[in-house]
């Protein structure tokens, strides 16, 4: 993708993921800390942050494609090159979204399958579970890491972002109103 009604699709694309990618992160640590907002946002938040992912690189190549095409300044490589490390926060926050969301489904589906009814001599399986939906050892670690994974989220999404408007904006405007400026 390289433009969109004429302008460059990175200049698009670059807000779905400085809105989208913040917002998955929060919504993972309130999800992992948080019983209440596990069971409401769990699966809407492990489809949102898969989608991040493939978006990051949709972005990143879009601007890549825009970098080849404007002036190469100190500025517009310090972001191209912040711009790539997207990926790599991206991934933590969805792989985290989808262990939160897997362990809330395992959590639904109880300890066992197969219950005898009343009267019943059938004997209860035990369901396994892979991520121990129980254990508060695993939750504490999964809490920790997720909260790990949105701040680094967060703070990527913070340089690359300043980066980008650095290189778009230093040098590019006034202090004083233009002679033109509408006046209220």
């Amino acid at each position: 993708m390289t433009t969109v009604n004429g302008l460059p699709a990175h200049i698009l694309l670059v807000h779905a993921i400085v809105v989208l990618l913040p917002l998955a992160a929060l919504l993972l640590v309130l999800s992992a800390l948080w019983p209440a907002v596990r069971r409401k946002v769990a699966g809407p938040n492990a489809i949102l942050s898969v989608l991040v992912v493939v978006l990051v690189p949709i972005t990143t190549e879009a601007g890549e494609w825009l970098e080849r095409r404007i002036a190469s300044t100190p500025l517009v490589r310090t972001h191209t090159e912040l711009g790539d490390t997207a990926v790599y926060v991206a991934i933590p926050v969805a792989v985290l979204a989808l262990v939160v969301w897997w362990r809330h489904r395992e959590s639904l589906q109880g300890p066992t399958s197969g219950t005898p009814s009343a009267g019943s001599t059938a004997v209860a399986t035990r369901r396994r579970t892979f991520l121990a939906p129980a254990s508060t050892a695993v939750t504490v670690v999964i809490a920790v890491l997720s909260i790990a994974a949105a701040g680094a989220a967060w703070y990527d999404v913070y340089r690359i972002g300043d980066s980008g408007a650095q290189a778009t904006w230093q040098g590019q405007f006034s202090s004083a109103p233009a002679p033109h400026g509408f006046e209220r």
